[in-house]
């Protein structure tokens, strides 16, 4: 094994690419690339090709510190806010219920399994994580393990992606059936649609639906909502990626240490980062950056690999352990969310269709929303998804640190 960070880079390299080969063109596209590169890496890690957990090596410290977070800007720069509120009065007030209720199921799913004993010091960070990434998505996800450290207990990390996926895809399945049980107001209110003129005016969103609707399919990789980025690239923009990037990410520490210094309130430098790409996303232009996806996907893909290469074989071992706590934590949290979203529509008798479609964009992100309400038939709702599947991205982060500090158990 060598320690080489050359070579360990172009390992890191080649298990992305094999991951995502293996989702556009293999049966793994049910597994998505995201938890495939942690799996593959983890193989070759334990394989004793690059360095594992046990023996680390500073290239998976500068991955952690520093692309992570660079390439999670890139990705957020994408959030158009602009546009939400063409979403619909309705899809925003269940949207909003289902973040509420998201919540409170964190906080009854950790209850329910004893979490600051099933999970130790970390459990109000894992429930800020859950929290983050059921309101918004897996960036959202990703900016709490950072800020915590939860991605350096890579068995915890791990176990905790491979039940996020899992309980996505069977609350995907729900959402389908529950909309006919409820009952309720269906299709046909003026309030719970998007008038044709309004949707005809944001027909740009995010791409067009058509592109998104492209990249939801097996072809396009899709991290939440954040579709693929084609564009022919010049290294004027990516020049310009790198500075705008790496610039907000030292204003952002350098915020922090200044306030801390000061006398100041403790803020986490990630909300601060999010803040700065979510300010720069409502300007002209910077929505638009080309590259900032295909730069974010990559930066994303290589936190992933480098979580896998920290699961060495006695790490892997503790998942069976916690495998099931987690899967009920999350059953838990999934329930009590499916209640407060789908009992709030029924008790106001407001379209079940549209409770779903905001849940699911709660849950699994826009672009899940948008296949939900595709397989409802409901063509009128599907850029209502994509958009609170944006808003989702936005407030993700803000609501995971709310929960840890309703949780307790970690300081910021």
């Amino acid at each position: 094994m060598t320690r080489d960070p050359i070579f360990v880079l172009a390992v890191l390299g080649l298990c992305t690419v094999l991951s995502e080969w293996l989702v556009r063109r293999t049966f793994c596209r049910h597994l998505g690339t995201a938890l495939l590169v942690i799996v593959i890496t983890a193989i070759v890690a334990n394989l004793g090709v690059i360095p594992a957990g046990g023996d680390p090596i500073p290239l998976y410290d500068g991955i952690f510190g520093v692309v992570a977070p660079l390439s999670i800007f890139l990705l957020l720069l994408a959030v158009n806010l602009r546009d939400v509120l063409r979403a619909g009065p309705v899809m925003l007030l269940l949207f909003a219920v289902g973040s509420v209720g998201t919540m409170v199921g964190v906080v009854a799913g950790m209850a329910a399994v004893g979490g600051d004993e099933a999970f130790g010091e970390l459990y109000a960070a894992l429930g800020g994580m859950f929290a983050a990434t059921y309101i918004g998505g897996s960036l959202n996800f990703n900016l709490l393990a950072l800020h915590y450290g939860v991605n350096e207990q890579a068995a915890f990390y791990a176990g905790a992606v491979a039940v996020d996926s899992i309980m996505t895809t069977i609350w995907m399945v729900l959402s389908i059936v529950l909309p006919r049980w409820v009952g309720g107001r269906r299709k046909g209110s003026v309030l719970a649609t998007v008038d044709a003129a309004d949707a005809a005016d944001v027909a740009d969103v995010g791409d067009g639906v058509d592109d998104v609707a492209a990249a939801a399919r097996p072809g396009g990789e899709v991290l939440d909502g954040i579709e693929e980025d084609s564009d022919t690239l010049h290294p004027l923009d990516l020049a310009l990626l790198l500075a705008l990037s790496a610039g907000a990410l030292w204003l952002s520490r350098a915020a922090v240490t200044w306030l801390a210094a000061d006398g100041g309130p403790a803020i986490p430098d990630v909300l601060v980062l999010t803040t700065l790409a979510l300010i720069l996303a409502q300007l002209p232009g910077f929505s638009r950056l080309r590259g900032a996806r295909t730069l974010g996907m990559l930066g994303v893909y290589l936190f992933l690999a480098v979580i896998g290469a920290y699961c060495d074989l006695a790490a892997l071992s503790e998942v069976g352990r916690l495998g099931p706590i987690l899967f009920l934590f999350a059953s838990v949290l999934i329930v009590v969310h499916g209640a407060i979203v789908f009992g709030f529509a029924r008790l106001f008798r407001l379209d079940p269709d549209t409770a779903a479609v905001a849940s699911q964009a709660n849950i699994g992100g826009g672009t899940s929303a948008l296949a939900l309400a595709r397989s409802l038939g409901r063509g009128d709702l599907v850029l209502p998804a994509i958009l609170v599947g944006s808003l989702g991205t936005a407030l993700g982060t803000y609501l995971g640190f709310l929960t840890v500090g309703w949780l307790g158990g970690v300081t910021p």
